[in-house]
């Protein structure tokens, strides 16, 4: 699905059928045209579809028009260089980007929104009334149509109303978490919402439950717990694998939460939410760090650890006898915490794994390239917004005896701290 079921762009306020057709047959030609007037296209569209939404979410959606014009772009160039340009293609092209799987299906829901009292332009507003926290629209609707509730939205996700609660798995525009979130699931399920129904979204079967509990938008408007604590108390089911869900999608509030209520942790998941008794009771369970198996268990852990600056765990881990230099296989790499520490810009932990004996100058086996590089590379390349972590994490790691090149630093944000500049220029001379 392009590129995926969330990406995807807002139809305008007023959507016109002739006017998509228009457009197709617009990106067709441009197809012809050639040199890149698929991207001049794509750039005047997706720009003229932003600034049509509501006032309130303009600006933010705006802000990311050259992302979505170029992901447009890409997609409308490969679709359409294996076509010839057709008409159908680049109709295809328009459906997808919003969301819809093929064009007859946008025109579907172009025409049922068009006519009054459809099921598609009710879930329609009804979706923007969870979003907005509108609960007199929502019973207002849910009681001119009781099935309303029942519905799935006619996108590629095939979300009931439900899932819109969760902000995860719908269309990015519509992630959005309103302060009275609960009350208005509450009111969903109290009409009778499944509780578990699954939407198709992040390989299929996402339910709301799942969605809540790796979602952004509730965790940071303080929601995700209770809303846990409702969808539960209505009989939803906690899947398989869910504090490492919640651990990968940065909520551990909501894995502690799994954890606190009788879900079985695992070691890395127990590194993960700062559970040291947990650790503990794992190694009492288990063969020495001679079992590899059982290393690279450890070692997952570690950067479990590592990732959510669970300086206590790392503590203990180290305490049980791993060896902080050792190449751990996470995510298809070999690196070491000493590298995932310094890429996040975790000064304390790089301080530590120091401390503990972990080698500066080991090398990674995709890259081959040392922690300090990992950390410049987070500073200068990615240009993370915090910078002084990595200005402490690049001078501790100088100051242990790192290999520096003189390549690596010159740079002006480096040269902007001379105490910095001087010692990393002093590891260049001694190397």
């Amino acid at each position: 699905m392009y590129p995926n079921p969330q990406d995807v762009l807002p139809l305008p306020p007023r959507p016109d059928l002739d006017h998509y057709r228009k457009r197709a047959k617009d990106l067709a030609k441009a197809c012809d045209a050639g040199n890149d007037a698929i991207g001049a296209w794509a750039a005047r569209w997706v720009r003229e579809v932003l600034e049509l939404q509501p006032e309130r979410d303009r600006p933010q959606l705006v802000r990311g028009a050259d992302r979505c014009a170029n992901q447009v772009a890409e997609f409308a160039r490969e679709r359409l260089a294996a076509a010839n340009c057709s008409l159908a293609q680049a109709q295809f092209v328009i459906a997808r980007a919003h969301g819809f799987e093929s064009w007859p299906k946008l025109v579907h829901h172009l025409e049922a929104l068009g006519a009054s009292g459809t099921e598609v332009s009710a879930f329609e507003q009804a979706a923007d009334a969870i979003i907005d926290g509108d609960r007199a629209i929502l019973e207002h609707l849910l009681r001119g149509n009781p099935r309303l509730v029942h519905e799935r939205s006619s996108r590629q996700h095939r979300a009931t109303l439900l899932h819109y609660v969760a902000a995860n798995g719908v269309e990015n525009y519509r992630q959005r978490t309103p302060p009275n979130v609960v009350e208005i699931a509450r009111l969903l399920l109290d009409a009778g919402a499944e509780v578990d129904a699954e939407a198709d979204v992040y390989g299929g079967g996402a339910t709301t439950f799942g969605l809540v509990m790796t979602s952004a938008h509730p965790r940071l408007a303080g929601v995700q717990n209770e809303l846990a604590d409702l969808l539960l108390e209505r009989g939803a089911r906690i899947g398989p694998g869910s504090i490492r869900s919640c651990l990968m999608n940065g909520c551990p509030e909501a894995a502690d939460y799994l954890a606190r209520r009788g879900v079985p942790v695992d070691l890395s998941e127990a590194a993960g939410i700062g559970r040291v008794d947990l650790v503990d009771n794992h190694f009492d369970q288990h063969r020495g760090l001679d079992d590899p198996a059982w290393r690279q268990e450890v070692g997952v852990a570690l950067m479990m650890a590592v990732w959510y600056e669970r300086t206590d765990v790392i503590t203990l881990l180290l305490d049980r006898g791993f060896d902080p230099g050792w190449k751990i296989r996470d995510h298809d790499e070999n690196r070491t915490a000493l590298h995932l520490a310094a890429y996040e810009g975790r000064a304390a932990i790089v301080e530590l794994l120091i401390r503990r004996g972990a080698p500066v100058d080991v090398t990674d086996d995709v890259y081959g390239t040392t922690p300090l590089v990992w950390a410049l590379h987070a500073w200068l390349a990615e240009g993370r917004e915090d910078q002084q972590p990595y200005r402490t994490v690049a001078r501790l790691l100088a100051d242990a005896g790192a290999v520096v090149k003189m390549e690596w630093i010159d740079d002006d944000r480096v040269r902007a701290d001379p105490a910095l500049f001087d010692a990393l220029q002093r590891r260049v001379a001694a190397g």
